[in-house]
């Protein structure tokens, strides 16, 4: 009798250890699967933020942009078989328009320094839902407009929905940043390039670093998230307007592959 009872405890123990196994495995099995969709959930999310948001924002910004029905500079200069027509600068006060409604395309940005870029549209406002992740560039309510007295500061992505700014580290003083309005073209040229904190807002006042200063010269500013991936810091562009120039008398020589 004593042997029979202390074998049922034996086969208890064993009958137990299986059942406790196959849980565990089944476990790390499950946990396995969801590791692996988790894994395809982040990649999936990576192409589409680094790689198809770019596809979808260079398409709808080259539709912008040839959307705008603007006049064609002359390309053919009076006489000649060949082109294209340069306009004169200009350094006289030039035309400044009126800041338009938000989300709306006013001008356009190319820059010669980023050679193989494309023009890129350049609309009011500077929210990410209404006009950076759908328009391109951005322009900050109530700074500057094109050619004006004061400092006309734009905002663009770096890295996901076309990264319009995604040369901004290679700008060096003295390239040329061409605005084109409907009927005008401005002709910036950079001074400075500096990184700064989020919080420092001056960048973008009439006269940068110092807000409470009357601005007396025309200034530009491109803005945008610094380190490349990453919004802790921005990569700030500063400057001047060199001089601007009618469309309807040619292309600025900057386009052309002038300095």
């Amino acid at each position: 009798m004593s042997s029979t009872q202390t074998a049922q405890p034996r086969h208890g123990r064993s009958g137990r250890a299986p059942r406790t196994t196959n849980l565990l495995v089944g476990a790390v099995g499950v946990l396995g699967e969801l590791m692996i969709t988790l894994g395809v959930l982040i990649f999936a999310f990576l192409v589409w933020q680094l790689w198809w948001t770019d596809v979808q924002g260079n398409r709808a910004q080259a539709e912008v942009v040839s959307g705008l029905t603007w006049q064609t500079p002359p390309t053919v200069p009076d006489g000649s078989t060949t082109g294209p027509v340069i306009a004169a600068p200009r350094r006289d006060a030039p035309p400044v328009d009126a800041e338009p409604e938000h989300a709306t395309t006013f001008a356009t940005l190319q820059v010669p320094r980023w050679d193989g870029e494309p023009e890129r549209p350049v609309s009011q406002g500077v929210e990410r839902s209404t006009v950076l992740d759908v328009l391109g560039i951005g322009h900050y309510p109530a700074t500057a407009m094109p050619g004006g007295i004061g400092n006309f500061a734009l905002a663009g992505h770096r890295t996901t929905y076309a990264k319009p700014f995604h040369r901004i580290a290679e700008l060096q003083e003295g390239d040329p940043i061409v605005i084109r309005t409907e009927s005008t073209w401005y002709v910036y040229r950079v001074t400075s390039t500096s990184i700064v904190s989020p919080s420092d807002v001056d960048v973008i006042a009439p006269v940068p670093g110092d807000p409470t200063a009357e601005p007396t010269e025309r200034l530009i500013t491109l803005t945008s998230c610094h380190p490349m991936f990453s919004a802790r810091e921005r990569i700030i562009v500063h400057g001047t307007l060199d001089y601007w120039a009618p469309v309807a008398d040619g292309i600025p020589a900057e386009l052309a592959g002038g300095a």
